[in-house]
Protein backbone atom coordinates (compact mmCIF):
# COMPACT_ATOMS: atom_id res chain seq x y z
CA UNK A 1 0.00 0.00 0.00
CA UNK A 2 1.70 3.61 -0.69
CA UNK A 3 2.31 5.60 1.77
CA UNK A 4 0.02 8.55 2.09
CA UNK A 5 1.13 10.10 5.13
CA UNK A 6 4.25 12.10 4.66
CA UNK A 7 3.15 14.15 1.29
CA UNK A 8 5.47 17.44 0.50
CA UNK A 9 3.13 20.14 1.22
CA UNK A 10 4.95 22.51 -1.45
CA UNK A 11 5.20 22.27 -4.95
CA UNK A 12 7.71 23.88 -6.96
CA UNK A 13 6.10 26.92 -8.84
CA UNK A 14 6.16 26.40 -12.66
CA UNK A 15 5.22 28.52 -15.57
CA UNK A 16 1.95 27.60 -17.04
CA UNK A 17 2.93 29.92 -19.99
CA UNK A 18 6.12 27.65 -20.63
CA UNK A 19 3.88 24.82 -22.77
CA UNK A 20 1.00 22.76 -22.11
CA UNK A 21 3.00 19.94 -20.58
CA UNK A 22 4.32 22.90 -18.17
CA UNK A 23 0.68 23.55 -17.02
CA UNK A 24 -0.36 19.87 -17.10
CA UNK A 25 3.15 19.21 -15.05
CA UNK A 26 1.36 21.89 -12.26
CA UNK A 27 -1.89 20.45 -12.21
CA UNK A 28 -0.23 17.11 -11.69
CA UNK A 29 1.76 18.50 -8.80
CA UNK A 30 -1.02 19.81 -7.09
CA UNK A 31 -3.59 17.07 -7.82
CA UNK A 32 -0.59 14.78 -6.21
CA UNK A 33 -0.37 17.01 -2.91
CA UNK A 34 -4.13 17.10 -3.04
CA UNK A 35 -4.49 13.61 -2.70
CA UNK A 36 -1.43 13.16 -0.04
CA UNK A 37 0.69 11.66 -2.32
CA UNK A 38 4.33 11.74 -2.40
CA UNK A 39 6.17 11.15 -5.58
CA UNK A 40 7.64 7.93 -4.72
CA UNK A 41 4.01 6.65 -3.65
CA UNK A 42 2.19 7.67 -6.69
CA UNK A 43 5.28 6.10 -8.97
CA UNK A 44 4.23 2.83 -7.40
CA UNK A 45 0.75 2.78 -8.04
CA UNK A 46 1.77 3.53 -11.15
CA UNK A 47 4.47 1.09 -11.60
CA UNK A 48 6.77 3.85 -12.81
CA UNK A 49 9.74 5.54 -10.46
CA UNK A 50 10.12 8.60 -8.77
CA UNK A 51 11.96 10.27 -10.88
CA UNK A 52 9.77 9.69 -14.15
CA UNK A 53 6.35 11.45 -11.86
CA UNK A 54 9.30 13.98 -10.92
CA UNK A 55 9.62 14.90 -14.63
CA UNK A 56 5.93 14.68 -15.64
CA UNK A 57 5.87 17.47 -13.27
CA UNK A 58 8.47 19.65 -14.81
CA UNK A 59 7.24 19.17 -17.94
CA UNK A 60 10.26 17.00 -19.48
CA UNK A 61 8.20 14.19 -20.20
CA UNK A 62 4.21 14.01 -21.30
CA UNK A 63 1.60 11.58 -19.99
CA UNK A 64 0.78 8.71 -21.81
CA UNK A 65 -2.90 7.75 -22.82
CA UNK A 66 -2.88 4.76 -20.48
CA UNK A 67 -1.30 6.87 -17.53
CA UNK A 68 -3.66 9.48 -17.86
CA UNK A 69 -6.67 7.49 -17.09
CA UNK A 70 -5.13 5.90 -14.10
CA UNK A 71 -4.23 9.47 -13.02
CA UNK A 72 -7.62 10.17 -13.25
CA UNK A 73 -8.79 7.32 -11.18
CA UNK A 74 -6.18 7.48 -8.58
CA UNK A 75 -6.11 11.25 -8.12
CA UNK A 76 -9.67 11.28 -8.42
CA UNK A 77 -9.26 14.46 -11.02
CA UNK A 78 -12.58 14.20 -12.61
CA UNK A 79 -10.98 13.33 -16.08
CA UNK A 80 -9.15 16.13 -16.18
CA UNK A 81 -6.07 14.23 -17.64
CA UNK A 82 -7.80 12.01 -20.05
CA UNK A 83 -9.84 15.09 -21.47
CA UNK A 84 -6.75 17.91 -21.77
CA UNK A 85 -4.10 14.74 -22.52
CA UNK A 86 -4.13 15.76 -26.42
CA UNK A 87 -2.74 19.33 -26.02
CA UNK A 88 -0.40 17.98 -23.22
CA UNK A 89 1.20 15.71 -25.93
CA UNK A 90 1.53 18.16 -28.43
CA UNK A 91 4.56 17.54 -30.56
CA UNK A 92 5.65 17.59 -34.52
CA UNK A 93 6.42 14.00 -34.60
CA UNK A 94 3.90 11.08 -34.81
CA UNK A 95 1.89 10.08 -31.59
CA UNK A 96 4.25 6.09 -31.73
CA UNK A 97 7.39 8.28 -31.34
CA UNK A 98 6.43 11.17 -29.39
CA UNK A 99 8.62 10.13 -26.53
CA UNK A 100 11.60 9.43 -28.07
CA UNK A 101 12.93 12.69 -28.93
CA UNK A 102 12.75 14.17 -25.39
CA UNK A 103 14.48 11.12 -24.10
CA UNK A 104 17.10 11.67 -26.66
CA UNK A 105 17.63 14.88 -24.96
CA UNK A 106 18.38 12.92 -21.64
CA UNK A 107 19.85 10.02 -22.62
CA UNK A 108 23.11 8.61 -21.12
CA UNK A 109 24.01 6.26 -24.03
CA UNK A 110 22.03 5.39 -26.97
CA UNK A 111 22.23 2.11 -28.99
CA UNK A 112 21.19 1.58 -32.88
CA UNK A 113 20.59 -1.47 -35.02
CA UNK A 114 19.29 -0.14 -38.58
CA UNK A 115 19.48 -2.49 -41.42
CA UNK A 116 17.71 -0.43 -43.40
CA UNK A 117 18.29 3.63 -43.91
CA UNK A 118 20.51 5.87 -41.92
CA UNK A 119 19.62 6.72 -38.57
CA UNK A 120 17.27 10.14 -38.21
CA UNK A 121 20.01 11.51 -35.86
CA UNK A 122 22.45 10.94 -38.21
CA UNK A 123 20.74 11.98 -41.11
CA UNK A 124 21.50 15.54 -43.51
CA UNK A 125 18.67 17.17 -44.84
CA UNK A 126 19.00 16.38 -48.39
CA UNK A 127 19.08 12.55 -47.14
CA UNK A 128 15.93 12.88 -44.56
CA UNK A 129 13.96 14.98 -47.68
CA UNK A 130 14.60 11.95 -49.30
CA UNK A 131 13.41 9.40 -47.09
CA UNK A 132 10.66 11.83 -46.67
CA UNK A 133 9.73 12.14 -50.61
CA UNK A 134 10.21 8.45 -50.79
CA UNK A 135 8.13 7.35 -47.85
CA UNK A 136 4.95 9.65 -49.00
CA UNK A 137 5.53 11.01 -52.17
CA UNK A 138 2.16 13.41 -52.41
CA UNK A 139 2.60 14.84 -48.53
CA UNK A 140 2.68 18.71 -49.50
CA UNK A 141 5.34 20.49 -48.90
CA UNK A 142 4.85 22.20 -45.92
CA UNK A 143 4.10 19.28 -44.05
CA UNK A 144 7.61 18.16 -45.54
CA UNK A 145 9.22 20.99 -44.35
CA UNK A 146 8.07 20.36 -40.87
CA UNK A 147 8.89 16.71 -40.74
CA UNK A 148 12.21 17.59 -42.10
CA UNK A 149 12.82 20.68 -39.43
CA UNK A 150 11.71 18.31 -36.82
CA UNK A 151 14.25 15.39 -37.36
CA UNK A 152 16.92 17.70 -38.37
CA UNK A 153 16.28 19.21 -34.82
CA UNK A 154 16.85 15.99 -33.11
CA UNK A 155 20.45 16.19 -33.99
CA UNK A 156 21.30 19.25 -31.73
CA UNK A 157 22.14 16.52 -28.93
CA UNK A 158 25.31 15.95 -30.37
CA UNK A 159 25.96 19.56 -29.36
CA UNK A 160 27.01 18.11 -26.41
CA UNK A 161 30.67 16.93 -26.53
CA UNK A 162 30.22 14.25 -24.33
CA UNK A 163 26.68 12.77 -24.19
CA UNK A 164 24.72 11.05 -25.06
CA UNK A 165 27.62 8.58 -25.65
CA UNK A 166 26.17 7.22 -29.42
CA UNK A 167 26.89 3.53 -30.29
CA UNK A 168 25.06 2.64 -34.01
CA UNK A 169 25.60 -0.68 -35.68
CA UNK A 170 23.88 -0.64 -39.40
CA UNK A 171 23.32 -3.01 -42.39
CA UNK A 172 25.49 -2.53 -45.49
CA UNK A 173 22.27 -2.38 -46.65
CA UNK A 174 22.15 0.98 -45.27
CA UNK A 175 25.66 2.49 -46.96
CA UNK A 176 24.56 1.05 -50.22
CA UNK A 177 21.01 1.95 -50.82
CA UNK A 178 20.98 5.41 -52.45
CA UNK A 179 18.64 7.44 -51.24
CA UNK A 180 18.52 10.63 -52.97
CA UNK A 181 21.24 9.60 -55.30
CA UNK A 182 25.00 9.56 -55.65
CA UNK A 183 26.03 12.90 -54.28
CA UNK A 184 23.10 12.78 -51.73
CA UNK A 185 24.80 10.01 -50.37
CA UNK A 186 28.36 10.85 -50.84
CA UNK A 187 27.68 13.73 -48.09
CA UNK A 188 25.72 11.73 -45.88
CA UNK A 189 28.33 9.02 -45.81
CA UNK A 190 31.03 11.81 -45.31
CA UNK A 191 28.85 13.70 -43.00
CA UNK A 192 29.46 10.44 -41.08
CA UNK A 193 32.51 9.90 -41.20
CA UNK A 194 33.46 13.31 -39.92
CA UNK A 195 31.34 12.79 -36.99
CA UNK A 196 33.36 8.96 -36.45
CA UNK A 197 36.72 10.80 -36.96
CA UNK A 198 35.88 13.83 -33.81
CA UNK A 199 35.61 11.07 -31.52
CA UNK A 200 31.62 11.78 -31.30
CA UNK A 201 30.37 8.66 -32.62
CA UNK A 202 30.87 5.37 -32.95
CA UNK A 203 29.67 3.23 -35.86
CA UNK A 204 29.76 -0.44 -36.80
CA UNK A 205 28.70 -2.06 -40.32
CA UNK A 206 27.33 -5.48 -40.53
CA UNK A 207 28.63 -6.66 -43.92
CA UNK A 208 26.71 -8.76 -46.87
CA UNK A 209 28.77 -11.37 -46.04
CA UNK A 210 27.71 -12.22 -42.31
CA UNK A 211 24.47 -13.70 -43.57
CA UNK A 212 22.00 -14.48 -41.01
CA UNK A 213 22.29 -12.67 -37.76
CA UNK A 214 20.53 -11.57 -34.59
CA UNK A 215 18.69 -8.40 -36.21
CA UNK A 216 17.01 -9.40 -39.17
CA UNK A 217 13.85 -9.08 -36.70
CA UNK A 218 13.62 -5.42 -37.22
CA UNK A 219 15.57 -1.63 -36.13
CA UNK A 220 16.14 -0.94 -32.59
CA UNK A 221 17.27 1.97 -30.66
CA UNK A 222 18.25 1.30 -26.84
CA UNK A 223 18.76 3.96 -24.26
CA UNK A 224 19.66 4.32 -20.58
CA UNK A 225 19.32 7.57 -17.72
CA UNK A 226 21.18 8.67 -14.88
CA UNK A 227 17.97 8.04 -12.98
CA UNK A 228 15.60 5.99 -15.26
CA UNK A 229 15.21 2.65 -16.39
CA UNK A 230 16.31 1.60 -19.31
CA UNK A 231 14.18 1.44 -22.46
CA UNK A 232 13.68 0.06 -26.19
CA UNK A 233 12.31 1.41 -28.78
CA UNK A 234 11.37 -0.78 -31.74
CA UNK A 235 9.81 1.21 -34.87
CA UNK A 236 7.15 -0.95 -37.17
CA UNK A 237 5.23 0.08 -39.92
CA UNK A 238 2.72 3.19 -39.24
CA UNK A 239 3.88 2.25 -35.34
CA UNK A 240 6.38 1.36 -32.73
CA UNK A 241 6.81 -0.07 -29.23
CA UNK A 242 8.28 1.83 -26.02
CA UNK A 243 8.89 -0.95 -23.94
CA UNK A 244 10.65 -0.65 -20.13
CA UNK A 245 10.52 -4.39 -19.23
CA UNK A 246 13.64 -5.70 -18.04
CA UNK A 247 13.04 -8.90 -19.49
CA UNK A 248 12.54 -7.33 -23.02
CA UNK A 249 15.30 -4.62 -22.30
CA UNK A 250 17.82 -7.11 -21.42
CA UNK A 251 17.07 -9.89 -24.86
CA UNK A 252 17.53 -6.51 -27.16
CA UNK A 253 20.61 -5.68 -25.24
CA UNK A 254 21.17 -8.89 -26.25
CA UNK A 255 20.88 -8.56 -29.68
CA UNK A 256 22.53 -5.64 -30.12
CA UNK A 257 25.55 -7.21 -28.39
CA UNK A 258 25.62 -9.72 -30.93
CA UNK A 259 25.19 -7.59 -34.01
CA UNK A 260 27.74 -5.84 -32.81
CA UNK A 261 29.96 -8.54 -32.29
CA UNK A 262 29.39 -9.73 -35.66
CA UNK A 263 29.74 -5.92 -37.17
CA UNK A 264 33.27 -4.78 -38.41
CA UNK A 265 35.20 -3.59 -35.98
CA UNK A 266 35.17 0.69 -35.73
CA UNK A 267 37.99 1.50 -37.71
CA UNK A 268 37.47 -0.76 -40.48
CA UNK A 269 33.73 0.01 -40.45
CA UNK A 270 34.79 3.70 -41.28
CA UNK A 271 37.47 2.78 -43.95
CA UNK A 272 34.62 0.90 -45.93
CA UNK A 273 32.17 3.94 -45.49
CA UNK A 274 34.84 6.25 -47.05
CA UNK A 275 35.53 3.69 -49.61
CA UNK A 276 31.82 3.75 -50.89
CA UNK A 277 31.77 7.36 -50.28
CA UNK A 278 34.14 7.65 -53.56
CA UNK A 279 32.08 5.29 -55.02
CA UNK A 280 29.44 7.51 -54.96
CA UNK A 281 31.52 10.89 -56.01
CA UNK A 282 32.62 8.77 -58.75
CA UNK A 283 28.93 8.24 -60.26
CA UNK A 284 28.10 11.27 -59.43
CA UNK A 285 30.90 13.11 -61.60
CA UNK A 286 29.67 11.14 -64.26
CA UNK A 287 26.43 11.81 -64.04
CA UNK A 288 27.19 15.29 -64.11
CA UNK A 289 26.05 15.42 -60.34
CA UNK A 290 26.57 18.18 -57.72
CA UNK A 291 27.93 16.79 -54.26
CA UNK A 292 24.83 18.02 -52.06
Amino acid sequence: MADRKHAPTTAKTLNPAQSPRAMYGAELRFQRIRAGLTQSALGELLFVGTSHIARLESGERRIHPDMAKELDRILDAGGFFTRYMVAARATPFREHFADIPELETVALTIHEWEPSLVPGLLQIPAYTLAVIRGYDPVVSAEVVSKRQAARLARAEIFKNPNLPVYWAVLDEAVIRRPCGGPAVMTAQLRHICDMIRSSRIIVQIVPYSVGTHAGLGGALKLMTFEADNPVVYAPAQESGSLVDDPATVKRCSFTYDLLGAAALPPEASLTLMEAVAEEYEHASQRSGGDVA
